[in-house]
């Protein structure tokens, strides 16, 4: 798995982030909302679900980018936007240094998972993720060869 900066995270998609170091979501030039995500609030509430499941309220030391990601939960509610998802993780021994001598997270992305916003109070969402079905031909084999 390789490890990108939020930025290239974020372009995998096509989003760019208003905050190169700390933005918990973007919308996608195709329309998609692309949301920044913590490991540790993952479950799996059912068999090919893998739900995300925080609260806004919960980073207090972001209050522009938590009224982004609001916004942006709101727009992938009502609109039904697809979700894309971005993983943070927390920097590791092998992590790199910044400029300031702060050692960076590094991210990767799910392009195989598709989310939907389910539920968002304002303050509490999940956004549930499947596997995004992958498109195969009657007469494929494994190895690609016509049957």
């Amino acid at each position: 798995m390789m490890r990108l900066t939020l930025t290239d995270a974020f372009a995998r998609f096509g989003a760019k982030p208003k905050n190169s170091l700390r933005s918990p979501s973007a919308i996608a030039q195709d329309g998609a909302m692309v949301l920044n995500c913590a490991p540790a609030n993952f479950g799996r509430p059912a068999r090919g679900v893998l739900r995300y499941e925080d609260r806004l309220s919960r980073e207090t030391g972001n209050v522009p980018g938590n009224a982004l990601l609001g916004q942006h939960l709101t727009l992938a509610r009502d609109g039904a936007l697809p979700v894309r998802l971005v993983i943070a993780h927390a920097p590791a021994a092998s992590s790199t240094k910044t400029g300031n001598g702060k050692t960076s997270n590094g991210f990767h992305v799910r392009p195989d998972l598709i989310g939907k916003v389910t539920e968002f109070d304002g303050d509490h969402f999940i956004v549930d993720f499947t596997r995004i079905p992958v498109p195969q031909g009657p007469y494929q084999t494994a190895k690609g060869r016509k049957s």
